[in-house]
């Protein structure tokens, strides 16, 4: 029998999205009290915004973003650099039976926010929100 495809892009389990939190909030953990042996790493303050796992948990992908926006290059070379023993340390809070391979690339999300709000805020954009919809007026 082959596989079902209604479930080859469904989104992530429950497990998945259990583990990927638990790793976020480890690894926010490790990277805030500065269990790194790396003082480069240790002077930044680096906000874990995400993490998503691979289906079969092997991998996990953390979205961070440093304190400000500044550095943001520099940073995912410094956790890259210092990925094993954050591996390590992560894999400590863990119940796995594997610790996953950890990743990390830039959280856009605040990027894409502020470019919304900045849509936002066009005349254009306001005065179309502003205007009553047309079964609004349709009612009147």
């Amino acid at each position: 029998m082959g596989k079902n495809k209604s479930y080859e892009n469904a989104g992530p389990t429950q497990r998945q999205l259990r583990v990927a939190e638990t790793i976020r909030r480890a690894l926010s953990d490790v990277l805030a009290r500065g269990d790194v042996h790396d003082p480069e790493l240790n002077r930044l303050s680096i906000t874990v915004g995400e993490v998503r796992t691979s289906p079969d948990l092997k991998i996990a992908t953390a979205y961070v973003l440093p304190l400000g926006g500044e550095g943001k290059e520099d940073v995912l070379k410094l956790l890259a650099r210092n990925k094993y023993e954050l591996r390590k340390q992560v894999a400590k809070k863990l119940t796995l039976k594997f610790s996953p391979d950890l990743r990390f690339q830039l959280d856009q999300t605040f990027d894409q926010m502020d470019e919304t709000r900045r849509m936002l805020a066009e005349d254009r954009v306001r005065r179309d929100a502003d205007a009553p919809d047309d079964d609004e007026a349709a009612e009147e």
